[in-house]
């Protein structure tokens, strides 16, 4: 049986989430990950794609990214996961898979689920208690979106600009959306739509989607709910 397309609609954000195959590590050093890092850039020219955040942990990234076509996203993350499985393996001298099946996604509503999701992404290190704040740790767009160092790799979402029309003052309201933290509602309706790979937004919004791509795409309320990993994802 043919694997149903992905949720993707022109200009609308997705929340990616890739692991390594029974969680192993996908970056073994700095050098694996600056590759990674690399291999995001050539791909997101080459689809096309705008990318928001990002954060690489040990054994599975978050990327933020939207697109102005259905389906470069998913050419882009498959173009990205083949060339950077076979650095990969040329480099640690090892055969095999590395990703843990397909990749995870789920749309983003515009405005606060989108900075919601912005933020889980970048607060990921300091739930994993690897570091005290999230510009502690070096392998996130964090450092870009508060202000501290510029990244090409990050392009701000309109919504994220929105926050305010001056640069040093959208840095210093970011900074306190971030301290604020992400409650466990929002902890779980996050990683519940990545799980299902459904539309995470308002009821409208996912009508709209809904409409659009003419299937489902509202969270699966029925059966006995799933347990929640306690390990930061």
């Amino acid at each position: 049986m043919p694997r149903q397309a992905r949720l993707e609609i022109p200009g609308v954000p997705l929340h990616i989430t890739q692991r390594g195959v029974n969680r192993c590590a996908i970056f073994l050093d700095d050098d694996d990950r600056q590759h990674y890092l690399g291999l995001i850039a050539l791909s997101a020219k080459k689809h096309a794609l705008r990318i928001h955040a990002y954060v690489l942990m040990g054994n599975h990234v978050h990327l933020l990214v939207s697109s102005g076509q259905a389906g470069m996203v998913s050419r882009a993350m498959r173009q990205l996961g083949q060339n950077y499985v076979t650095a990969f393996n040329r480099r640690h001298r090892r055969t095999g898979t590395l990703w843990e099946g397909r990749f995870k996604s789920c749309l983003v509503d515009s405005e606060r689920y989108l900075l919601t999701a912005y933020r889980y992404i970048e607060l990921n290190p300091v739930r994993a208690a690897m570091v005290a704040a999230p510009e502690d740790y070096p392998w996130s767009s964090v450092h870009a979106n508060l202000g501290l160092r510029h990244d090409p790799l990050v392009t701000p979402h309109e919504s994220f600009l929105a926050m305010a029309s001056d640069a040093a003052e959208r840095a210093a309201a970011y900074r306190i959306w971030l301290r604020e933290g992400v409650g466990s509602d929002e902890l779980l309706a996050i990683r519940q739509h990545l799980q299902q790979e459904r539309a995470f937004g308002s009821h409208r919004f996912q009508a709209m989607a809904e409409k659009t791509l003419g299937r489902p795409v509202s969270l699966r309320r029925a059966g006995r709910p799933r347990r929640e990993p306690i390990e930061a994802d």
